[in-house]
């Protein structure tokens, strides 16, 4: 199983960027595939998650509104579309998977490489 994180760069305060997430190796149809992000000096933090076989998505308070994370099952990749972005929101994103359940949470079982997402004010 494995995951690669992509999409990442610099980008002025307000501006967007979109992150994906390639998957391979999966071996079933019932994952779900969240981002997580650390910025410099804190705590990684989960923002987002989708459901593959329910559809269902969850995203933190912080990121509410402002990203939309997105599925192409073909493709295998999952999508992190981040609008009005932040100084604050610098980070480095990753992507993490669980696999063998319908819906988010649970113990991961693959993580991708992260990508930086810088955002200047």
């Amino acid at each position: 199983v494995q995951l690669q994180a992509s999409g990442g760069g610099l980008v002025q305060a307000g501006g967007s960027l979109r992150l994906s997430c390639a998957s391979s190796g999966f071996t079933t149809d019932d994952y779900a595939v969240g981002w997580f992000r650390q910025a410099p000096g804190k705590e990684r933090e989960e923002i987002s998650c989708i459901s593959n076989s329910e559809g269902s998505t969850w995203y933190a308070d912080s990121v509410k509104g402002r990203f939309t994370i997105s599925n192409n099952n073909i493709k295998k990749t999952v999508f992190l579309q981040m609008n009005s972005l932040k100084p604050e929101d610098t980070a480095v994103y990753y992507c993490a998977a669980v696999l063998y359940q319908t819906g988010c949470g649970g113990d991961l079982d693959a993580w991708g490489q992260g990508t930086l997402v810088t955002v200047s004010s």
